[in-house]
């Protein structure tokens, strides 16, 4: 229930347009100037997804609440396929305790209720006061794990460790190999209705890349190109071929590939208790600038 509202309205979309974009990127700039903590709302990603492709609300993945014609609240959705969703979200500085966190909240896990997806990831800011507390009130919710966000120095020059490693933009044939290494690195299953298709990424700007060695598959990396800031995700070496420098290699290819697309940031994410994965990253010119935490809820 929302308290002490003049004209308070609910508005629920399958998919961002230009102008929902518009408003909830007014409302996460003014909050992070206002908080000093860090948001993980994928907009520019869910908004080049949802270009051409008009809505039917056969799900919803934005939940928006305003007064008036001002946006006060926002939660999504992420699925970015396998068996659990991410959810995110905020509300104006000026209309907090008023209820409209949990009541966006009961929608966001309403619609989760009616999907396949078995696992819901809440996320939060380590030094949002709000949302932590937020998060620990909800009922069955446990820790998951904590994920740094690292930028690279725009000072740092990374070398190859040999030249064996190349990138070719992945391909329809690659779907069950991206599929498989996912579940390899991160634990991420995904049925068949769930798959990232190659082609639907790059459309969204996320350009998924496998790295060959003569020929043969030995990882991949994700490059996200949909907004100002480029981004490296999903990069992982196949056991058999690990220790042999390679995952160096695959991230500075990555690098050099998101410079070559005059992209002035470069960040990615790691989860905290990688810590080889970290190693590479600091030793490429990776340092961390927020700590994400995710806690879980089970159906």
């Amino acid at each position: 229930m929302i308290n002490s509202l003049a004209d308070p309205s609910i508005n629920l979309r399958e998919s961002l347009d230009a102008k929902s974009y518009t408003h909830i990127n007014n409302l996460q700039r003014l909050c992070l100037e206002h908080d000093r903590t860090n948001l993980k709302l994928e907009l520019d990603y869910k908004l080049s997804r949802a270009e051409g492709k008009p809505g039917s609300l056969k799900t919803i993945n934005e939940f928006m609440c305003y007064e008036g014609e001002l946006l006060i609240g926002y939660m999504g959705i992420c699925d970015f396929g396998g068996e659990e969703i991410e959810v995110n979200g905020m509300v104006h500085p000026d209309y907090r305790k008023k209820g409209i966190f949990k009541t966006l909240f009961s929608f966001a896990k309403n619609e989760w209720s009616k999907r396949r997806a078995s696992r819901m990831l809440l996320l939060s800011d380590r030094d949002s006061l709000t949302g932590q507390a937020f998060i620990k009130r909800v009922s069955g919710v446990k820790y998951k794990h904590t994920e740094y966000e690292m930028f690279l120095q725009s000072d740092t020059k990374q070398e190859l460790n040999s030249c064996k490693v190349v990138l070719r933009k992945a391909t329809g044939n690659d779907t069950r190999e991206i599929a498989r290494q996912n579940f390899i690195y991160f634990e991420q299953e995904s049925q068949d209705e769930n798959m990232l298709i190659p082609e639907e990424e790059a459309r969204a700007g996320m350009i998924i890349y496998m790295a060959e060695v003569n020929n043969c598959v030995i990882g991949k990396v994700h490059l996200d190109i949909s907004s100002n800031v480029g981004g490296i995700y999903g990069l992982g070496v196949l056991p058999e071929y690990r220790r042999k420098g390679y995952g160096r290699d695959i991230l500075t290819l990555g690098i050099k590939e998101l410079k070559s697309n005059n992209f002035q940031e470069i960040m990615l994410q790691v989860n905290v208790k990688n810590e080889k994965a970290l190693d590479l990253y600091r030793s490429c010119g990776f340092e961390v600038t927020s700590t994400m935490d995710y806690y879980e809820l089970k159906k």
